[in-house]
């Protein structure tokens, strides 16, 4: 028997770190290998982990709400062999390092600055190497050894310290009130503990957040109750903070114009009405921005520009051989762009489906990197939170971005006479480095043409 530490992995495109968000499991649980131990939060998506042998957790190493780099080991487990499937030891299963790695090993510093993580799961360097076990000669090899059978250790109720700099006082604080710390951006050095043995409890934090001092130190008799609310500070990561970079990047980078265009959506709102009762269309929730994402990859067929993209190191314009049909998606923890591979091959029912699955995912905070990745078009349904219209900004390595606002009855004019008709505005951003305005002018007119009248669809 031995303990196995699992290292935060690269669960895809390079991120090098991740939030633990919460654990499946506790000290004393027993797991199956690829059971599911831990959700993290990467810079695209939630993503949960399945533990890469079985055995019983004895220990988590890293508290719920805390940011740590790829390659640290989060937790702990007693397993009956070392050995995998096969024999051979995974990449994973490390033993437990007893203190801090060393530079030129594993989890330490690597030549040019960077860090020596587990093999695949970030960047390599060839004299990464770990460190021997302390008693072992000189000469032995670097491979990772096998530990001595060692008794389970008992648990201890998990009390995570603060990340203080080195020589400064620990201080002792659950998992929970870390994160409710971190969250309102209080250094917990700062807080004075009330809890049984200098422990800083939740409402210590929130008293030091509002100003008010220690419960045991407040006063007998206080002064009247001044209501007031002081200022909240919440750090920026994991889906936001990628967000917030992207789109700086883009607005900086990409020459953005936007056109707009205001619509008669009677007869597309008559069609969704009838394809509701199409057997088709069983068990789908059809909707406006199905039509308008089948007239996206329509309109996209006669000015293919728009499904491009602009290379910068090689100067050149990329033209997709398909249209990868980005949504943009409000989810709990931030903006995402998941989309639709191959949307422009896709019949109305299966394009309907793959809507109706897009925001279910996301909804659920269930989107994967991969579904993010690829992307060449993006509509952006402002319309769902009531707004007419906006000035979206190009989703980095597109060329353009289709703001769709909501549809609302109002009086329009046909054939000289005012009646209520269902009316919708249509705004195109698109990088003016690759697309002039006059194929801009001419994909926005098309969209807003199969969408006052969807048999102009059979055109394209």
């Amino acid at each position: 028997m031995g303990i196995q530490q699992f290292r935060l992995p690269d669960v895809g495109e390079g991120l090098v770190e991740a939030e633990i968000v919460s654990w499946k499991v506790k000290p004393g649980d027993t797991v199956k290998l690829n059971d599911t131990v831990v959700e993290i939060e990467t810079a695209k998506s939630l993503v949960e982990l399945p533990v890469p042998f079985a055995g019983t957790v004895t220990e988590l190493l890293v508290p719920e709400g805390e940011t740590v780099p790829v390659g640290t080991p989060i937790i702990a487990v007693q397993t009956e062999s070392v050995a995998g499937d096969e024999g051979q030891l995974a990449d994973d299963m490390v033993p437990a390092i007893p203190d801090e790695p060393e530079a030129g090993t594993i989890g330490g510093e690597a030549p040019g600055g960077r860090t020596a993580v587990l093999v695949g799961y970030g960047p390599r360097t060839t004299e990464a190497k770990r460190r021997p076990r302390k008693g072992a000669p000189a000469s032995a090899p670097a491979a990772v050894q096998v530990p001595e059978p060692v008794a389970a250790p008992v648990p201890e109720p998990v009390v995570a310290k603060s990340n203080e700099p080195a020589g400064s006082v620990h201080v002792l604080a659950k998992p929970p009130v870390r994160k409710l710390a971190k969250d309102l951006g209080i250094d917990l050095s700062a807080v004075t503990p009330t809890g049984d043995g200098g422990i800083i409890t939740r409402g210590d934090v929130e008293a030091h957040a509002s100003g008010a001092v220690a419960p045991e130190e407040a006063p007998v008799e206080a002064g009247p109750v001044v209501s007031g609310q002081g200022d909240t500070r919440v750090p920026v990561k994991g889906v936001q903070k990628v967000m917030a970079q992207a789109m700086v990047a883009s607005a900086f980078t990409a020459p953005h114009v936007t056109e707009w265009i205001t619509v008669d959506v009677t007869e597309t709102m008559a069609l969704v009405d009838r394809l509701k009762g199409d057997k088709a269309f069983r068990d789908l929730k059809v909707s406006p921005l199905l039509i308008v994402a089948k007239a996206v990859t329509l309109a996209a067929r006669r000015t293919p520009i728009v499904n491009a993209a602009w290379d910068e190191q090689a100067q050149e314009i990329v033209y997709k051989g398909s249209m990868n049909l980005g949504i943009a998606a409000a989810t709990p923890r931030g903006l995402i762009v998941p989309n639709i591979k191959r949307a422009d091959s896709l019949t109305l029912p299966d394009l309907c489906a793959a809507l109706n699955d897009l925001v279910a995912t996301a909804r659920e905070g269930k989107t994967q990197p991969a579904d993010q990745a690829g992307g060449s078009f993006t509509i952006t349904n402002v319309g769902v939170f009531g707004v007419d219209a906006g000035t979206p900004i190009i989703n980095p390595g597109e060329a353009a971005i289709l703001a769709f606002g909501a549809v609302r009855k109002q009086p329009w004019v046909v054939d000289d006479e005012i009646v209520p008709r269902w009316i919708t505005t249509l705004a195109l951003s698109f990088d003016h480095r690759l697309i002039d305005g006059e194929k801009g002018s001419t994909f926005l007119a098309d969209v807003a043409g199969i969408l006052e009248d969807p048999a102009r669809a059979l055109m394209f």
